[in-house]
């Protein structure tokens, strides 16, 4: 792995392949404004896929106006995380898992990177699964009786484009979201436009209000879905922007740019599935794939190209990720290599849960929040690093492990450890039986079957362990690094 003393900056591009890895960006690449980050955060969201989420927060036997604030909330204050955790890059202009270093130190954010890795290459599978589904279930629609063929010409479409932009870097990625960004949300409205007649505001209406644990439940889970899915990705982007690029705009924009599709998509959704509760559990099945049912044939075609730019753009992003914190773990290549590496294993990822799982909700659920609550206690503690630090990074520092940042923190490494514990007893997952042992600490709140069972009070208990352990374990330790002891 190539690493840069900030002296000593690596040009971010050389062509249209990007030679840049976790390295500290030269200035004369540092440019843009806030604003450009609007394009790819928007074009990673705006998938269909959202439509989906709606039938899951309904589930959770929620009146309409629960649903939708659940679903709304959930998805705005998981991405201002994101936004927060944002400034990080344009203070230090590297990625996400190389500034992480500080708060881990130099080797103890291997786990960062490793937990990072696991949680990117999971949703570049599962995006990638949805795509697959949705093209065998087009296809069949259109005529074609070979539901194996259909899932592949899907596959490799979506993996053929989000696979190149990945590996090429930062610019063909801003090139190609601001692509898909126009496309799919043209091709949205259309699909909403079409669908809106079947939207049925009598059963809306009459939808029962649910609990404040269901609501919780709803709330956590989009949460866990979106925002906290994205956290360990959320300064690859902004550190290209100039040092002097405005705090307020790098976490505007951001949240802005990913809760916007996500909460008008997981609105209509809520408004379609409230209105046909038959569409809800075809979803649970194929959560793309099922919204071709309530369209014409000849609307099939243009359905199939916008849910898998959709998903494409997800990837991608993903892709680029998780490349980069497969580098933080130490693995000696190339950051296209690393990408590489990482499609290779998506690719096998959704061939084993398409053949080897019986339905899309159960591995779903299973993955999304046992890793939600690992991913929330690192989000805890990155977001209190936000807080605790006045100064830019020390860059080269950041790529020594006898540097001011330490080799490791036992501490933060520490809050993780304990987030976790305590976040899985909080947590269960009725759908995922391998993750049955989940839910240990739920006695006292009426145990796996209680109300607050399906809560995922988990994924909060864990946010809150990393960020307020960290203010308060981290702040003499910053302080002494940035000699202000």
């Amino acid at each position: 792995m190539t690493s840069v003393s900030p002296t000593e900056p690596t040009p971010a591009s050389g062509g249209l392949l990007e030679n840049a890895g976790l390295d500290v960006i030269a200035e004369s690449d540092r440019k843009g404004r806030p604003r450009d980050l609007f394009m790819p955060w928007f074009a990673a969201n705006i998938s269909v896929f959202g439509l989906s989420w709606g039938a899951w927060v309904v589930a959770f036997g929620l009146s309409f106006w629960q649903a939708v604030i659940a679903g709304v909330l959930g998805a705005t204050l998981s991405f201002l995380l994101c936004g927060i955790i944002a400034i990080l890059g344009k203070r230090g202009s590297a990625p996400t898992l190389a500034l992480s270093r500080a708060a881990f130190g130099y080797h103890g954010n291997r786990l960062s990177a490793a937990i990072s890795w696991i949680l990117t290459v999971g949703w570049e599978t599962v995006l990638c699964v949805s795509a697959a589904l949705a093209s065998a279930t087009v296809l069949r629609a259109l005529g074609w009786d070979n539901e194996l063929g259909a899932q592949i010409v899907g596959f490799l479409i979506t993996v053929g484009l989000a696979a190149s932009a990945g590996i090429l870097g930062f610019e063909a990625i801003m090139k190609v979201q601001t692509w898909i960004t126009w496309a799919t949300a043209i091709l949205t409205v259309g699909y909403l436009i079409l669908v809106a007649p079947k939207i049925d505001f009598a059963a809306l209406s009459a939808m029962l209000g649910g609990s404040p644990a269901a609501f919780t439940g709803a709330l956590v889970m989009v949460s866990a879905g979106f925002g906290l899915g994205w956290v360990n990705a959320a300064a690859d982007y902004s550190r290209y922007l100039p040092r002097t690029a405005s705090t307020k705009g790098v976490i505007g924009w951001t949240t802005f740019g990913s809760a916007l599709p996500v909460s008008v998509l997981l609105v209509c959704g809520v408004m379609l599935v409230g209105s046909d509760p038959q569409l809800g559990e075809h979803i649970n099945s194929d959560p793309i794939g099922a919204l071709t049912t309530i369209l014409p044939t000849w609307v099939l075609v243009p359905f199939a190209i916008v849910a898998i730019l959709g998903l494409a753009g997800g990837i991608i992003m993903d892709l680029y990720s998780s490349g980069l914190s497969l580098l933080a773990t130490g693995l000696p290549v190339r950051r296209h290599v690393a990408t590489a590496i990482d499609a290779t294993l998506m690719t096998l990822g959704t061939i084993a849960v398409i053949f080897g799982a019986k339905d899309f909700l159960g591995p779903f659920q299973g993955f999304l929040t046992t890793l939600g609550v690992v991913i929330a206690a690192w989000a805890g503690v990155m977001i209190a690093e936000v807080l605790l630090r006045r100064s830019d990074y020390d860059e080269a520092a950041l790529f020594d492990p006898n540097g001011v940042y330490g080799a490791v923190n036992w501490a933060a490494i520490a809050l993780i450890g304990a987030g976790s514990v305590v976040g899985w007893g909080l947590v269960t997952n009725a759908s995922a039986s391998w993750l049955s042992w989940q839910g240990y600490l739920l006695g006292p709140l009426g145990g796996r079957e209680g109300d607050w069972a399906f809560a995922n009070l988990g994924v909060l208990a864990s946010l809150l362990i990393g960020f307020v352990g960290h203010l308060f374990l981290g702040r003499g330790r910053v302080a002494r690094q940035e000699g202000r002891a």
